[in-house]
């Protein structure tokens, strides 16, 4: 994914996070990838990853377990 810099990058990467989450690319329950992963693929810095994570969060689409990560939200 080509990230247009001159915008804010992190509503860019929630975007396409989100896209995989309505995809399916997640299964609810399943161990979302971490911020340092996400932060890696996208070549972005952790705490744009972080916002990105945060947003989707806010959303009701993730959960995080304390010292487990996040995880994919389902339907319930």
């Amino acid at each position: 994914m080509d990230l247009d810099r001159s915008v804010p990058v992190w509503p860019q990467v929630a975007g396409e996070l989100r896209r995989r989450l309505d995809a399916g690319q997640y299964k609810p329950g399943e161990r979302f990838p971490g911020t340092v992963d996400i932060a890696a693929e996208f070549d972005v810095s952790q705490s744009t990853a972080q916002k990105a994570v945060a947003a989707l969060r806010s959303e009701g689409r993730l959960y995080t377990v304390l010292g487990q990560g996040s995880f994919v939200k389902g339907d319930e």
